[in-house]
């Protein structure tokens, strides 16, 4: 399963080989050079003569990319990655959140077979951020993690992640930043348009009906000068419009029974699924750049985007075993090992579940900066940003069956098989489950509702006005000083209403009524999981029909409900200054930064009590954090760099977890009766805080390699875990909330989250670059990027004294490896990026996040594509040909609690792309 631990060779060329996959197409000879300037002058802000020369070897496609990608890391002074555009408008890959997963030791999360959420070193989506053009982004989930497949590639010129910190990166994580950048138009000298058009298929077909496996991407890009060059404007549009066909089972409440007198784990119930989706994401990107003379520059940004996606997910689900399903029955189970690998169940009575979900997202991201040359040694810059994000979701579900499990004729037989390890069963229904005539509306599963539906809803706003200013030395080891402040006010919403359907004019939970035909679509294609397929119905032409309305009477009040109501604010002030270094110590030249930021933090939050719902529940805290940090290159002789970096990195609380909703109660059974008890979140919450080390050493050869071996180490000494502590309790108003009695002592226990103290992550890193016409000239073209990185973790986040559990999104080897051919026009590149098994987030019960173990993948790409040059009359065509998860890689979840018995596998399909770009 994961080919890549065979030696550290072969996982060090996957590394290094992703960071060039995200680099692509090369500008022309004459954007180049204002490019290359840029890169030059290294950090942003710093001031540097770079000159130029006058005559620039066009150098195109992918190894323009590696090359630039290259320069980026060699001219920083902090340890970074990064990916640049192959051209105008064009990143390699489907999404930018693909592109950074193959960067060394950098993985993605997927969802729904798309990589969405990025973990850097080792740590999950929480603990890192996201910036775009140096500015902190909101996020349309429910924590911090941005979705990275929110933000089209088309749009974006580059992104540069930070693995150590500099004292003027606002916003910086404890795991890392990723900073998306957006083009600069007053880098070109001339105009450029580019039209890119990609078609793509799903090789898992129309699994649903009414579904389409065939979708598009399209994008324009616009850049011009205006003013002799005094003004600059760059317009980007992408769309998309791409299905999802997914093959999917998911298995819950396993347990154990006895086969041949030996204890086994047996799956306790079955969802054989088919999901078909549509993502339609409109992205929206402008630049404007005013520079009417060498001591002032004006540049505003603005960024929007819209993502609507609809999953019809349709699945056959039987409850298989279990308490609270009495009457269903087991037979001819067989043992292989520890699991019960085939057997048979009677009275089981399946539900034919039709489901829609539906999503709508919006993005929105404003930044205009100001930067004056006040002199020949100073400058300064004030910033002002803001951004918006907000998603509405429906979350619906309909049942239907042969009828309740009340009436014997619902119930049939599952006989089903499962090889021990193989991922998944598949079962022998007693009924066909496709016939319209027999098939019924109901509360088939005697859950008290015929269906059920959730609108959650998210809002997140960020405003930030930052001043800064530099001052040049004119000798000595320091270059510069910066030096300003950061003003930010961030504030997350997220509620939720939820109902129960139920059927209109009938008297009980135990009547059904039939599907109307005007309704019923055909079947859906469970095949993979066993002898039947589904009837396939629109579960949203049934509201406010066959469905009661949704009003006050099928309103579900529930303390579960209530606790998704929140609202966190964040009101934060980073005061910092750094010493930028330029020397030399001895005969050795050195670089680097040192400095620190002042961070003083205001938290509140508002939620509700959750046992009187009519009561705000309030709470939040002020603190502040001193965060030192130090860079240091050494040029130890031509191209050999050693760097070493020291800083102290937090990770503020989830958002979630900030919240200030309580659940108060007295029990009146267990060991706690008699008390008052609480849980809820913690608006006092304190980051995560660690000490981190990091060292490098990195090598540089020809204009596309390079070598580099890294090692970091984070003392964490906060870290935030669910505990019970004490707590009085004489400030809640017994007369607004119901309970079952009064404790004579107002001291209780309060359950939540906490901060608690010391824990360890450590790593080391490998990657190269080797273009092959380093060893021949008969290779000229081709070359292999690659990298490989090994994560250890001593933090437990259950707590101290609590069973181990291992770190959110920590796999504890990833690896990349991408080879690549390009010349005369042609180029071709296939890439895999790899990971062993994580603890990972996904969206659970309820709508909230679970934590799932997920074993570790090998996903593997593929492109080609081909290149008219300038003596052609078709220059600036090329054409392009991709598969994504060319292998058809699945994703799997399993529980650890039974055996590694499994709980999730799902069938993405390949995605082939066919498409044409066009630039003049």
């Amino acid at each position: 399963m994961y080919p890549f631990k065979r030696s550290v060779l072969s996982v060090a060329l996957a590394s290094a080989l992703q960071t060039m996959a995200g680099a692509a197409y090369a500008q022309p000879a004459e954007e180049a050079a204002p490019a290359q300037a840029e890169a030059a002058q290294g950090q942003e802000g710093k001031k540097k003569d770079v000159e130029v020369d006058a005559v620039v070897i066009t150098v195109t496609g992918i190894r323009a990319g590696i090359e630039r990608a290259i320069d980026t890391k060699r001219e920083s002074n902090e340890i970074v990655e990064s990916v640049t555009a192959e051209d105008i408008g064009k990143l390699p890959d489907v999404s930018i959140a693909e592109s950074i997963a193959r960067l060394p030791g950098l993985t993605a999360q997927r969802v729904a077979g798309r990589a969405s959420t990025i973990q850097i070193r080792g740590l999950a989506d929480d603990f890192g951020t996201a910036l775009l053009n140096g500015r902190e982004q909101v996020s349309v989930g429910h924590n911090r993690g941005v979705e990275f497949d929110q933000y089209p590639s088309e749009l974006l010129s580059a992104v540069k992640v930070y693995k150590t910190p500099n004292a003027s990166l606002i916003g910086q994580g404890l795991s890392g930043t990723v900073d998306l950048q957006t083009v600069s138009p007053l880098a070109y000298n001339e105009r450029v348009m580019a039209f890119n058009a990609r078609l793509e298929e799903n090789s898992n077909g129309k699994l649903n009906p009414g579904s389409d496996d065939q979708g598009k991407r399209l994008s324009f890009s616009y850049i011009d000068q205006f003013m002799d060059g005094k003004v600059g404007l760059a317009i980007g549009v992408a769309h998309l419009d791409t299905p999802g066909q997914s093959k999917m089972w998911e298995g819950y409440s396993h347990g154990s029974v006895t086969v041949d007198g030996e204890d086994a784990f047996i799956i306790g119930a079955s969802k054989a699924q088919a999901s078909s989706n549509d993502n339609v994401r409109d992205g929206y990107m402008a630049v404007l750049e005013i520079k009417p003379n060498d001591s002032f520059k004006s540049t505003l940004d603005l960024y929007y985007s819209e993502f609507e996606v609809r999953d019809d997910l349709r699945f056959l689900e039987a409850q298989l075993q279990g308490a609270g399903w009495a009457g269903v029955t087991n037979r001819d189970l067989v043992r292989t090992n520890n699991w019960v690998t085939s057997g048979g169940f009677d009275n089981v009575f399946p539900i034919m579940r039709n489901d829609v979900n539906t999503r709508e997202d919006e993005i929105t991201a404003f930044g205009w900066k100001n930067e004056f040359d006040f002199s020949d040694a100073w400058s300064g810059f004030v910033d002002i940003s803001h951004s918006e994000a907000s998603r509405d979701e429906m979350i619906l579900e309909s049942y239907s069956g042969y009828g309740n499990r009340e009436q014997p004729g619902a119930l049939t037989t599952v006989d089903f098989t499962l090889g021990y390890g193989a991922g998944y069963p598949v079962f022998t229904y007693g009924r066909d489950y496709t016939d319209p005539v027999n098939m019924v509306l109901g509360d088939i599963g005697g859950w008290n509702q015929a269906g059920y539906v959730k609108f959650p809803h998210v809002d997140d706003e960020l405003t930030s006005f930052r001043v800064g200013g530099e001052y040049l030395f004119q000798s000595g080891m320091f270059e510069s000083l910066k030096f300003g402040v950061n003003y930010s006010d961030r504030e997350k919403t997220r509620s939720i209403e939820e109902y129960f359907l139920r059927l209109q004019g009938l008297p009980s939970f135990a009547s059904t009524a039939p599907i109307p035909a005007s309704v019923i679509l055909g079947t859906v294609d469970l095949g993979m999981w066993g002898n039947t397929n589904g009837l396939a119905y629109d579960p949203l032409a049934l509201l406010n029909t066959v469905y009661q309305p949704l009003d006050d009477s099928t309103s579900n009040v529930h303390p579960d409900i209530y606790n998704k109501t929140w609202t966190v604010n964040e009101k934060i002030t980073t005061w910092y200054a750094q010493l930028n270094i330029d020397t030399e110590w001895g005969t050795v030249p050195v670089r680097g930064n040192v400095g620190v930021q002042y961070v003083d933090t205001e938290q509140s939050s508002v939620g509700v009590d959750i046992s009187s719902p009519e009561v705000l529940s309030r709470g939040g805290d002020e603190y502040t954090d001193i965060l030192p940090s130090l860079n240091l290159a050494f040029t130890l002789f031509d191209d050999h760099v050693l760097r070493v970096a020291a800083a102290k990195q937090t990770a503020r609380p989830r958002l979630d977890d900030l919240r200030a909703n309580q659940d108060i109660g007295v029990p009146t059974a267990g060991e706690n009766a008699g008390i008052w008890t609480a849980s809820g979140g913690n608006p006092e919450l304190k980051p995560w805080e660690a000490n981190a080390f990091d060292v490098s050493y990195e090598i540089y050869f020809g204009d596309a390699g390079y070598f580099s071996v890294a090692s970091f180490y984070k003392d964490l000494k906060t870290y935030i875990y669910t505990d019970t502590v004490e707590y009085d309790f004489s400030g809640v108003d017994t007369s607004t909330g119901t309970y079952p009695l009064i404790p004579t002592s107002p001291i209780g226990l309060l359950t939540g989250p906490s901060n608690g103290e010391g824990g360890s992550l450590k790593g080391w890193e490998v990657a190269f670059s080797v273009p092959f016409n380093l060893m021949s000239d008969a290779l000229d073209g081709f070359g292999v990027l690659a990298s490989y990185s090994d994560t250890s973790s001593s933090i437990n986040p259950l707590g101290p004294d609590q069973p181990s559990e291992p770190l959110p999104g920590l796999s504890e080897e990833v690896s990349n490896i991408t080879l690549y051919y390009e010349n005369y026009g042609f180029q071709a590149r296939i890439s895999q990026r790899s990971r062993s098994d994580f603890l990972g987030e996904v969206t659970g019960f309820g709508a909230d996040r679970t934590r799932r173990n997920i074993r570790g993948e090998d996903v593997v790409d593929m492109q080609l594509g081909y290149a008219f040059d300038e003596s052609s009359s078709l220059d600036g065509l090329s054409f392009l040909f991709q598969i994504n998860n060319l292998t058809n890689e699945e994703y799997q979840e399993y529980d650890t609690s039974n055996g590694d018995l499994p709980l999730k596998y799902a069938v993405y399909g390949r995605t082939v792309l066919l498409g044409a770009n066009y630039k003049f």
